[in-house]
């Protein structure tokens, strides 16, 4: 694999769905582990306002790899949100 330039320090961290008092929502599924370089071309995009290609750019990455990581990040972003699951962003 190619590597990938990452603007942020990369530390595993998760983020835990709770109810509105607080408590976690019990685990049902498997949590959803998100990469860095995935949660990189998300934050590129959507947090920093870059194009596509700038941001592949900036990762170091064709436009194409930096693409399905985009998707992959947005999937996965979908999944927790919508099941209440567990995200876990770790190295890949």
């Amino acid at each position: 694999m190619k590597p990938r330039t990452i603007r942020f320090e990369p530390r595993g961290f998760q983020l835990v769905p709770l109810t509105l008092d607080g408590a976690p929502f019990p685990e049902v599924e498997p949590p959803v582990a998100m990469s860095y370089d995935e949660l990189e071309a998300f934050r590129l995009v959507f947090y920093e306002g870059l194009t596509q290609e700038e941001a592949a750019k900036q990762m170091g990455i064709s436009r194409g790899t930096f693409w399905r990581c985009l998707e992959n990040a947005r999937r996965k972003l979908a999944i927790t949100l919508a099941e209440k699951r567990r995200l876990i962003i770790a190295e890949s």
